[in-house]
């Protein structure tokens, strides 16, 4: 299939203050953003987007300024993150659809967050940043879309934390969304991942580098910290088979006798993956987005209007089927339309990456009203 061609990432800056969950407004909110298809003369044709945690607003195509370390590992060099799901005739078919993505709130790919600037200051946020929610991304891409002019949603997709701010979308501008995917993610992250992501954050923030989060301009930024926060989070998106499978007890060159270098292929996998992250990351973005991440709540979905399709993994233990389950359930008994589907797959939660293919049709029938 056709790739959406080479994207420029653009960026809008939202003209009035932003609220808070927190109670606090955000001024001088600027949104990264990329486009992929044409907008409808009716504007009834869009798609928005919504990136997992250390995603960005570059879903597909070739970025036009690639940058060093891209989202994906094994991706060719600047290619989006959810290439194989957006283009022409894929499950968001951009000959039909205006696919909207952009860089979450608080993130540190081109829309603001704590490594942004304070306009009160003159400095990064830092810490100073005010602490955000789901809610609080979604209160942002609604204001964004504002300023584009577009006031309905065809559907509103995304894995993980994108999923769940397709639900807050769902709940908290019904009459705004025609239909919502969620792909690989819940109502509630269970006490075993807020666990684990309180462990991710407790690396970083006690790393000495970290300096309170006042690491700009030093020269020092807690690299370590956050790369055992990357091991720790990547174990968490995969499984146990699906390590088994990938790695074994292999060793990369028979046992050397040492505790500081990695012996077996799985540790040097590991080292890898938190050093490519350090180097495309901010250790406070990583601290503010899991934070969000780990206070979302779904509310009542009693209001809910959108069709909804709940895609889930059976390998994936952090974001498991049943929580899927649990939603179709409850929008069941409201009487409201909904299609849950569980996937075979041994990659745990990174399926909703790796498994674009079985998606694929899943999405384009729902997507195009058929069961």
């Amino acid at each position: 299939m056709k790739s959406v061609g080479v994207v420029e990432t653009r960026f809008l800056d939202l003209p009035r203050p932003l609220p808070l969950d927190c109670g606090r407004d955000l001024t001088g909110v600027r949104v990264a953003y990329e486009t992929y298809g044409t907008l409808s003369p009716d504007r009834d044709n869009v798609i928005l987007v919504c990136h997992a945690l250390s995603g960005d607003a570059h879903a597909a195509g070739v970025a036009a300024s690639p940058p060093e370390e891209g989202t994906r590992e094994g991706y060719a060099k600047g290619l989006g993150w959810w290439d194989g799901m957006i283009g022409p005739g894929k499950a968001f078919d951009t000959d039909r659809y205006f696919v909207v993505s952009t860089n979450l709130l608080g993130g540190c790919r081109g829309t603001t967050g704590p490594s942004s600037t304070d306009p009160a200051t003159g400095e990064p946020y830092g810490p100073d940043f005010p602490v955000i929610t789901v809610a609080d991304m979604v209160r942002c891409e609604r204001a964004f879309l504002d300023e584009l002019g577009i006031d309905r949603l065809a559907a509103v997709a995304g894995g993980s934390l994108g999923g769940m701010q397709a639900l807050e979308w769902a709940v908290r501008y019904p009459t705004q969304v025609d239909a919502i995917v969620v792909i690989a993610s819940t109502h509630a992250l269970q006490p075993q991942g807020v666990a684990w992501n309180a462990i991710a954050r407790e690396s970083i923030m006690r790393d000495p580098d970290w300096q309170g989060g006042r690491y700009y301009g030093t020269g020092r930024s807690p690299d370590a910290g956050m790369g055992v926060a990357r091991m720790v989070g990547h174990i968490t998106y995969l499984s146990a088979p699906g390590l088994a499978e990938k790695f074994g007890r292999r060793l990369r060159d028979g046992l050397n006798y040492t505790i500081t270098e990695p012996e077996f292929e799985v540790e040097s996998y590991l080292r890898h993956q938190a050093a490519a992250f350090v180097r495309r990351f901010d250790a406070n973005t990583y601290l503010y987005l899991s934070r969000a991440l780990t206070y979302f709540e779904l509310g009542p979905l009693d209001d809910v209007r959108a069709r909804t399709l709940l895609i889930s993994f059976s390998s994936d233990w952090l974001y498991p089927p049943a929580a899927s389950q649990e939603i179709a359930d409850t929008l069941t008994k409201l009487g409201k339309s909904v299609e849950n589907h569980v996937i075979d797959a041994p990659y745990g939660h990174d399926c909703f990456l790796l498994e674009e293919a079985r998606q694929t049709p899943i999405v384009r029938r729902f997507l195009e009203g058929r069961a």
